[in-house]
């Protein structure tokens, strides 16, 4: 969702009732294109104090009360000295939004050097590239956070002395004041689908929020608002007019929607969007509701930030997962090949003893004898090279066939050592997209140091430093029968989880024959047939959703793929998972088992209190 309208009305009117009255005790510049404004609430607004962070930064411009706080320059800015100058113990006496534009004015009354009382306008404009934070004296411009000079734009320069205008609406018109005659006449001229309409007739619809007043509407999303007939255009009015009668009344329900199987966005990903009212089109996925735009604000690109942090921090890893990984793919390829033609070497055997059986009768620079087969009883036509006699031809294949033996013996042991790393690899890339904080991704870089395939971490001194890896811990669901279900992150915790954590007579889940999470149900001491079918469906959907069916959309045995149907599920008691003598992180051995086919998907599970 973008930062539209709809989200800086729902802002704005929460400013609006907080801030009216407040006083302004502190201005800090905390970044080049944001201010962090620190306000005294008075004492009919609850008292105390609370911060307001702007920022006009081009890629995520940004207005909302936040909890947290940032440390001040040692040396404020020249734009963060004029706002003390100005703004400093002045009381905020309004705050408004122009129609439905992504502008928020915040009108700040207080005392001059002279004593004369004065007022002054902070606007925040969130507008993209065009973000901007401006101090305004009776609509001229004192200065701003972005300077904007007519090199940079020759339509609107925002410089010192200059008079205030808004930005270029590119002649949209605002919503709120609209009327159905105006609307009816402009859609029987315009040629283009409803969302595209909205969009382009309307400041401060996004095209999510276009999209949804269609949707609501009942309209399809690509038919031409000029063949729309009266009804559908009646209805199209009223739920436009029902929408902006929302706005106007500050009725907002701010909600953050989750991917579907998400019970938690900080434990299972960034979430998918968020709106300032609820979207129809989202109402079958997870949501969280807010009471107010700031927190929802906070809380959704908090989130979102750390996801895109641990991607980030990810990547390198990821990188050189995916290069050794194709390498040995390629490898595996070629010694797969090279196994494939040893197959030939009982031939060269035959030639062989057939030549040693026969050669006497064959004559000097033959370059093929038709021999008796007599292990088929059948003429075999034995090629030669003419320079040779028999016997060193027959010598010839015998070395040849003693070479692809070697070969092979050599090859049978290459192979499977390159097929485990393989499988190896996509274990931990698996766990690098089941990696949710630092320390996860910790624990998967020490994974890789450990089996070689990046180099460990040494101190000053020159000594291995293993002590630097936090301690990651698995995931923490309770079924809804009250059950204890744990979740492995990557391989190290997987090994911690069902070798040191779990009970023999706990259950054990892992997806079968594909890269995932190892998976514990908590027996809480009873027998496996005591356990309710329910809580063994549901640690099982945990299983596929925490494998490479989900992030990766593998393919789970005859299951198919994660998608279109359902993984497969393995599933045993704990005391009946070996570990072989050496055998790499994650890697275990299960010779009896249950099965069981089930969604990756773990909506309605509910999160541990620990997580």
């Amino acid at each position: 969702m973008a930062f539209d309208g709809f989200t800086t009305a729902a802002l704005t009117k929460e400013l609006a009732d907080r801030l009216t009255g407040a006083r302004v005790q502190k201005v800090v510049q905390s970044e080049s294109d944001e201010l962090i404004l620190t306000m005294k609430l008075p004492s009919e607004n609850g008292g105390g104090n609370l911060r307001v962070l702007m920022s006009a930064d081009p890629s995520l411009p940004l207005c909302y009360i936040s909890e947290a706080n940032k440390p001040a320059p040692q040396t404020a800015p020249a734009f963060c000295m004029l706002l003390r100058k100005h703004l400093q113990n002045g009381r905020v006496i309004s705050v408004t939004q122009p129609g439905l534009e992504r502008i928020i004015r915040i009108e700040i009354e207080h005392y001059n050097e002279m004593g004369d009382l004065c007022t002054h306008t902070l606007v925040i404009e969130l507008m993209g590239k065009h973000s901007n934070i401006i101090l305004l004296d009776h609509e001229t411009v004192v200065d701003s956070i972005k300077r904007v000079s007519s090199m940079v734009s020759s339509v609107r320069e925002v410089l010192p002395g200059r008079t205030y205008f808004g930005p270029d609406t590119q002649n949209k018109l605002d919503p709120l004041m609209e009327c159905r005659e105006n609307m009816e006449c402009a859609m029987m001229e315009m040629s283009i689908s409803a969302p595209q309409f909205l969009v382009k007739r309307y400041t401060g619809f996004s095209t999510r929020m276009a999209e949804e007043l269609t949707l609501r509407a009942r309209l399809s999303q690509d038919r031409s608002v000029s063949e729309l007939s009266g009804q559908d255009r009646e209805q199209f009015w009223n739920t436009f007019s029902d929408l902006m009668a929302d706005v106007r009344e500050g009725r907002f329900s701010p909600v953050i929607y989750y991917h579907l199987g998400a019970a938690d966005a900080i434990a299972q990903g960034e979430p998918v969007d968020y709106s300032a009212v609820p979207l129809s089109m989202f109402r079958d996925l997870p949501s969280t509701p807010y009471g107010s735009m700031s927190a929802l604000l906070e809380t959704y690109y908090a989130q979102k930030n750390a996801v895109t942090r641990i991607r980030q921090k990810s990547a390198d890893l990821r990188k050189i997962v995916q290069t050794i990984l194709e390498r040995d793919v390629h490898k595996y390829d070629l010694q797969r090949k090279q196994l494939e033609d040893t197959k030939k070497r009982d031939k060269y055997r035959v030639y062989g003893e057939l030549l040693n059986a026969y050669g006497y009768g064959i004559p000097e620079g033959a370059k093929s004898a038709e021999l008796d087969n007599y292990y088929t009883g059948e003429k075999l036509t034995v090629p030669l090279d003419p320079t040779l006699t028999a016997q060193q031809n027959a010598k010839k294949y015998f070395d040849r066939y003693t070479k692809l033996k070697r070969t092979e013996e050599a090859l049978k042991g290459l192979t499977e050592e390159v097929r485990e790393e393989i499988e190896q690899l996509r274990s931990i890339r698996t766990g690098l997209d089941l990696s949710q904080t630092e320390a996860d991704l910790q624990q998967v870089r020490r994974e890789l140091e450990e089996c070689g395939f990046v180099k460990r971490h040494v101190d000053k001194g020159g000594r291995k430093n293993p002590s630097r890896t936090p301690a990651g811990k698995p995931l923490h669901y309770i079924s809804s029968d009250g059950y204890d279900i744990y979740v492995g992150k990557n391989n190290l915790q997987n090994d911690e989880l069902t070798f040191k954590m779990a009970t023999g007579s706990d259950i054990w889940f892992h997806a079968n024959d594909i890269p995932g999470s190892h998976v514990i149900l908590r027996s809480q001491g009873k027998k496996m047939e005591d356990i309710p079918d329910r809580a063994f469906e549901e640690a099982a959907r945990v299983a596929a959703y925490y494998s490479s069916a989900r992030t990766e959309g593998g393919s789970a045995s005859s299951a198919g793929s994660f998608g279109s149907s359902k993984v497969e599920i393995d599933y045993l008691e704990r005391r009946n998972v070996k570990k072989p003598s050496g055998a790499r992180p994650g890697f275990v051995v299960y010779y009896t088992n249950y099965s069981i086919l089930v969604p990756a998907d773990i909506t309605g599970l509910e999160l541990g209190s620990d997580q």
